[in-house]
């Protein structure tokens, strides 16, 4: 898929509050500073399309990015060890909940895993709410380049055994670099295989001239 288009349509509090909508979604979502809004930019290929920050929590709202005007990418606040008060915390899980509970049009959630990290319980246990909420998900391993292939292949094994022992089964795990682009095409061409084929234009009947020979 060749992103042609990729523009920032709005965003919301709350599932009540996000804007309507008939196309397929995908979103993304994982704790605070796993380098969400640096795949999203990778993604779409605009830089500054979402923006980044040091500062854990940066994301808040529910925001929405239209591509191509054939698909929306999502992009969901963090959860985790944002600077916020466990209360904002709480809020934040709630809102986050309630649209991957109840969007119509969601079509895939992207749960982001820090590769540098070996599996975390609160990203186990948000995969496994997941599951039991029968919500479509696949995993995205961020930040490859950050450290030895070695140690990124030890961590994905130690997921692989996680997921197993919880009995989890991910549609696809990824493996993504925001800086080198690393697993860009595998996701975006996995997106386009789950997203409904544009209808192509009939050719029209052609047009008989024989009366003009008469």
């Amino acid at each position: 898929m060749k992103i042609t288009s990729a523009r920032f349509i709005g965003c919301a509090v709350d599932l009540e509050d996000c804007p309507p909508s008939s196309l397929p979604e995908f979103a993304f979502v994982g704790r605070s500073n796993v380098g969400k809004s640096s795949l999203v930019n990778m993604l779409a290929e605009v830089k500054g399309l979402a923006k980044t920050s040091g500062t854990p929590g940066k994301t808040k709202l529910i925001n929405f990015f239209r591509i191509n005007d054939h698909w929306t990418l999502v992009d969901l606040p963090g959860y985790g060890f944002a600077k916020v008060s466990k209360a904002k915390q709480a809020e934040f899980n709630q809102q986050v909940s309630g649209y991957l509970t109840g969007r119509e049009n969601l079509k895939q959630v992207f749960a982001l895993l820090d590769s540098q990290l070996e599996p975390l319980d609160t990203d186990l246990a948000f995969i496994d709410w997941l599951q039991q909420c029968e919500i479509p998900y696949s995993i995205i391993f961020t930040k490859t380049d950050r450290s030895a292939d070695n140690k990124v292949i030890s961590h994905e094994v130690q997921l692989l055994k996680a997921l197993e022992d919880y009995g989890l089964k991910p549609n696809e795990i990824f493996k993504c670099s925001a800086k080198t682009k690393r697993g860009r095409g595998a996701i975006i061409n996995w997106i386009e295989g789950q997203s409904p084929k544009k209808p192509k234009k009939k050719a029209g009947k052609p047009i008989q001239l024989g009366w003009m020979k008469k």
